[in-house]
């Protein structure tokens, strides 16, 4: 199976187990430090035997003593090259790498405490650091990232500068070199056409707002990340505060919204929820986007309480288990787009029955 299977063969990962703070729209936080070594040049300036030496590097400071003060658990280095695109993409689908480090055979990935660490290395920066998180724990996200920060600081050299903070590929990224980020889940905002919004406040206010994979992706079943914009100048405590407020603010609309829409659309939205829950349950056929959508809804119903007997973490791992290299893998085989609707079909389904998932009277 290769260095990557223990990865790739299960959906869910630890950190996702627990629901966290305001999980009835918090899917999960995040927060990735950007950061490069002294005297090597960025990576797509670098040699093969530089973005060698980068990752033996890393891989060195893991094996120290200091490291196993961290409480990472059992950690694991990959290199790329050592994974099949298959497996590649599915890091990407559990968002344990982006798409750019899985486009590479000279990145490596560390992934620790659960899935809830991974230091992506020679992607855009020598190393990003990133730390997962269920529900809004940005400042819980942000400790933990920069326990690792300081573990690697010890072993390696940074390039920093007194005024610019820390160097990174991109200007953008200079200063902190911090990207906070909160997936959010906002049906009823776009069910009542208000998405739009209060979305384009939040960019107006200085921050970003992009789909569930990121930069250039669209916002599946209603998933939208909202992210910092500004590193340079603000303390990385600020940048988490300041996220934090506006997501409050974005999440306390989307939850009088519901309010409202029990008191005044309820059969209305009973319905929508049933047949979302009716074609998850008996569909033979269901595309990707379909899927997202219809779980959106029954998300939204058991948010409600007109759905019960289920576990939030089960949706949560079929956002993971329905993409079109999970499928692949649990077939052992490539798929058509036909074969993975099927598939995702019957996956679906047979997640739902085992859940006890049933229609509150």
């Amino acid at each position: 199976m290769g260095r990557g299977s223990d990865l790739t063969e299960r959906a869910l990962s630890q950190w996702m187990e627990s629901p966290g703070p305001e999980s009835d729209t918090v899917i999960s936080s995040r927060v990735r430090l950007a950061r490069n070594l002294e005297g090597i040049p960025f990576p797509h300036l670098m040699t093969d035997e530089q973005a060698d030496q980068v990752i033996d590097m890393v891989g060195a400071a893991f094996r120290s003593p200091a490291a196993g003060k961290l409480v990472l658990n059992t950690w694991q280095l990959i290199r790329m090259a050592e994974l099949s695109p298959l497996d590649r993409h599915i890091l990407v689908e559990k968002h344990l790498i982006s798409p750019n480090l899985a486009r590479t055979d000279r990145g490596a990935v560390v992934v620790g405490a659960g899935e809830a660490v991974s230091i992506m290395i020679n992607e855009e920066d020598h190393l990003r650091i990133q730390c997962l998180y269920p529900g809004l724990q940005l400042a819980e996200a942000l400790e933990l990232a920069n326990k690792v920060d300081d573990l690697l600081e010890s072993r390696l050299e940074y390039a920093f500068h007194e005024k610019r903070g820390f160097a990174t590929a991109c200007p953008t990224n200079a200063g902190t070199g911090m990207r906070a980020s909160v997936m959010v889940h906002l049906p009823v905002l776009v069910i009542n056409n208000q998405a739009g919004r209060v979305l384009s406040t939040v960019v107006k206010l200085g921050f970003l707002v992009r789909g569930l994979y990121g930069e250039g992706t669209e916002a599946l079943g209603n998933i939208f990340q909202v992210s910092n914009q500004v590193t340079l100048g603000q303390a990385e405590e600020e940048i988490v505060q300041n996220l934090r407020s506006v997501v409050l603010q974005v999440i306390g609309q989307e939850r009088q919204l519901r309010r409202a829409i029990v008191a005044d659309m309820r059969e209305q939205i009973e319905d929508k929820v049933g047949r979302a829950y009716g074609t998850l349950l008996w569909g033979h056929i269901i595309s990707s986007q379909e899927a997202m959508q219809l779980m959106s809804d029954v998300r939204l119903g058991i948010e409600l309480g007109l759905i019960k007997g289920v576990d939030r973490k089960i949706l949560n791992e079929l956002l993971v288990a329905i993409r079109p290299a999970f499928l692949q893998k649990l077939a052992g085989r490539e798929l058509d787009a036909t074969e993975r609707d099927v598939r995702r079909a019957d996956l679906i389904r047979l997640r739902l029955k085992a859940s006890g998932l049933e229609r509150t009277e």
